[in-house]
């Protein structure tokens, strides 16, 4: 398997590119714990709530207490099945997974009640918006400590 589609596969479902990947208990354990932190979140109906506009109902209905698992347990399974495949052979290739997941977990936090040109985002819309600054900082800090390393290779 590919990194690219080991990414894909957990973007679908965390856990199931470990199983393809031939981890099978990493895998239930991580399909495992998406369900447990899913369902005690009421992540699905966030989900629905939120793509009909029911901002409101999403955020009544979420349970941010669980709801805070889920970045750090979704971007962990992407980087784990991204590292299974090959993708960690660049120093530093978790960096814009983790950061990710600490961007996606502030969103989260501020889901209730922050808002962006005056329209309230919720916990479904903020969260996924966070990901993109969370990418771009670990890519910028990835790129950033490689050329550090480099920087301390030339001098030796």
């Amino acid at each position: 398997m590919k990194a690219s589609e080991a990414i894909l596969w957990s973007i679908a479902l965390p856990g199931f590119a470990q199983v393809l990947n031939g981890r099978i208990v990493k895998g239930i354990i991580l399909i495992g714990l998406e369900f447990l932190i899913n369902i005690q979140s009421h992540l699905n109906e966030v989900i629905i709530f939120s793509f009909y506009g029911q901002i409101e109902m999403a955020i009544a209905n979420a349970n941010f207490q669980w709801l805070m698992f889920y970045p750090c347990l979704y971007f962990f399974a992407m980087w784990d099945a991204y590292r299974d495949t090959g993708g960690n052979e660049k120093p530093y290739a978790f960096l814009p997974f983790v950061f990710s997941a600490y961007f996606v977990t502030v969103g989260t936090i501020y889901s209730s009640t922050f808002t962006l040109f005056e329209v309230l985002l919720g916990p479904l819309w903020l969260p996924i918006l966070s990901v993109l600054p969370g990418m771009l900082v670990g890519f910028l800090l990835q790129k950033l400590m490689r050329k550090r390393d480099s920087l301390r290779c030339q001098l030796k």
